[in-house]
């Protein structure tokens, strides 16, 4: 097995080929509350990351990766490591399958994919999310990967004039260390 490959599924780097995916994902107005968007992503952007980043989450402090299925090569959804502090070896994580895709525990296989590589190669200390506290799927797909709830935030995501979520704080330590 490799480190970025369950046999089912692998994390790979985004192609010219994922443009038209990742620009429907970016551009969901249902994930921008659970994310830092605040507007859609232009096809000009998208491309530009695609061919300018380095690959290397210490120069970009970040790293998308594209989750995708063996047997295809299907784009299934997305995986991110960002806000990546040196100081205190530590990364925010982030998982987004494909509506098409949901319920079939792919998340869970890409989210414990890119804990591996970043706990055995990267060699991060610890891992983190904020995950919307309605959202009982994603919290119990994190869970299952090892990721406790730290602190629920209260009405720490607007959503409209007048109308505030509560986020839930998950946490997983590198046990390997």
């Amino acid at each position: 097995m490799q480190l970025l490959s369950d046999g089912q599924i692998s994390l790979r780097s985004p192609e010219p080929e994922d443009l038209e995916s990742m620009y429907a994902i970016e551009n969901n107005p249902e994930l921008w509350s659970v994310s830092s968007t605040t507007v859609p992503y232009s096809r000009y952007l998208l491309r530009q990351y695609i061919e300018t980043s380095s690959a290397d989450i210490f120069v970009d402090k970040q790293v998308r990766m594209v989750i995708q299925r063996e047997a295809d090569k299907r784009l299934l959804g997305l995986v991110d490591l960002t806000d990546l502090d040196i100081r205190n070896n530590r990364a925010e994580i982030g998982v987004v399958v494909l509506n098409e895709f949901r319920g079939q525990g792919i998340g869970t296989q890409a989210l414990l994919l890119i804990c591996r590589y970043a706990f055995d190669f990267l060699h991060i200390h610890q891992l983190y999310a904020y995950v919307a506290a309605d959202s009982l799927a994603c919290i119990r797909m994190f869970a299952k990967c090892g990721f406790e709830c730290q602190v629920v935030l209260k009405e720490w995501v607007k959503c409209s004039e007048k109308d505030y979520k509560d986020v839930v704080l998950l946490q997983r330590l590198n046990q390997s260390v």
